[in-house]
């Protein structure tokens, strides 16, 4: 005890000559402490907290949301402090976060697909919510809001939902020819993005049914049954979302289920008297101004514009597709859908086309 207290004296002297308190508090000092104060601050039991929008912002491609977000002292401290705020987004694995934007009282950073798109609303004092613009499909997912005030580092998570489509996807060349890689090229390919878990499940309680193992955002392989079958992990078993889990993103191969989003333009539909090969198809969507649809936009077209056509076109990935809203017959299933007749041969078979313009 005695070497103790020994040792306690010279340190509490210490801190009376250098003006430091002894009483469980910290001292900042103005010219160091990293947010503009310029004189030093004394806080006793002062704390930083964040309140964020708890609930999941739901928005649609192209338009603009704000991320709530914003913080206060207990008790409430006085006086303006310019504070570090910090937005980044959470990877759909949760490997990494990515920056968005930093800002120091006027000053701000916006970085990658984010320059330009985003700023602090700062509609009241200590108010950091984030405003994205022009809202884009790979904007989907977790954010988080954090502010340094000092010492004081507090942080919480807001979660931005799009609305959209989930679609099962294969290439070309066959069911189970994609490794993780390659699924997320095939949807962006398509206008879309992988999807993730939370978007397949809310696809799955929509009435989504299929047979076919893809890919998620995540990593994982999963397939929704809505109707237990024999093929499809077995009769017995309820209806769910099958999870075969995580697999070697490069080695494994797989189909992939793919996001799309509402349209920044128009889905119309071609036909020639005599119809058109598939290159003929492209060329005729460019005489009129557009683009040959993608696969992506004509689900997004028939989702949110309730498009209705049944009669089988060409898409951009040299399949041949058709949508119906209000099933009858000739038109396939009983079931509203889009249809596919698969890859016909590109120079031999005729249909007509599906085409997209830019709004």
């Amino acid at each position: 005890m005695k070497l103790v207290l020994a040792l306690m004296l010279p340190l509490q002297l210490a801190c009376l000559a250098l003006g430091l308190p002894q009483n469980g508090a910290f001292y900042i000092n103005g010219n160091g402490n990293g947010n503009g104060n310029s004189n030093g601050e004394y806080y006793n039991g002062v704390k930083l907290h964040i309140e964020a929008q708890e609930e999941r912002l739901f928005a649609y491609r192209g338009e603009n949301v704000t991320l709530s977000c914003r913080y206060s002292y207990e008790p409430p401290a006085n006086g303006s402090r310019k504070v570090r705020v910090k937005w980044s987004k959470l990877n759909m694995d949760f490997t990494k976060e990515s920056d968005v934007m930093v800002a120091i009282g006027l000053r701000h950073r916006s970085f990658g697909e984010f320059k330009e798109r985003v700023y602090l609303q700062q509609a009241q004092e200590r108010d950091v919510s984030l405003v994205i613009t022009d809202v884009r499909l790979e904007d989907y997912g977790k954010y988080k809001c954090e502010v340094i005030d000092g010492l004081e580092d507090e942080s919480a998570i807001v979660e931005l939902e799009l609305r959209g489509v989930v679609f099962p996807y294969q290439p070309h060349h066959g069911r189970y020819q994609l490794n993780f890689h390659d699924a997320k090229q095939a949807c962006e390919g398509q206008d879309a993005m992988i999807a993730s878990f939370e978007q397949l499940f809310q696809a799955w309680e929509e009435g989504l049914d299929w047979c076919n193992a893809g890919w998620l955002g995540d990593g994982s392989v999963q397939y929704p049954i809505t109707a237990p079958r024999g093929p499809c992990g077995g009769k017995d078993n309820s209806a769910g979302v099958r999870n075969y889990g995580q697999r070697h993103k490069n080695l494994h191969r797989y189909d992939v289920f793919c996001f799309a989003s509402t349209l920044k333009g128009k889905i119309y539909f071609r036909r020639h008297p005599l119809k058109f090969n598939y290159e003929e198809a492209v060329r005729a969507c460019e005489d009129d101004g557009g683009q040959i649809a993608k696969v992506g936009q004509l689900y997004a077209a028939w989702k949110f514009l309730k498009f209705d056509r049944c009669e089988a076109g060409w898409v951009a990935d040299g399949s041949v597709r058709y949508s119906v809203v209000f099933p009858r017959p000739k038109c396939g299933p009983p079931e509203p859908g889009v249809r596919t007749f698969g890859f016909p041969r590109k120079e031999m078979k005729k249909f007509g086309v599906y085409c997209f313009k830019m709004n």
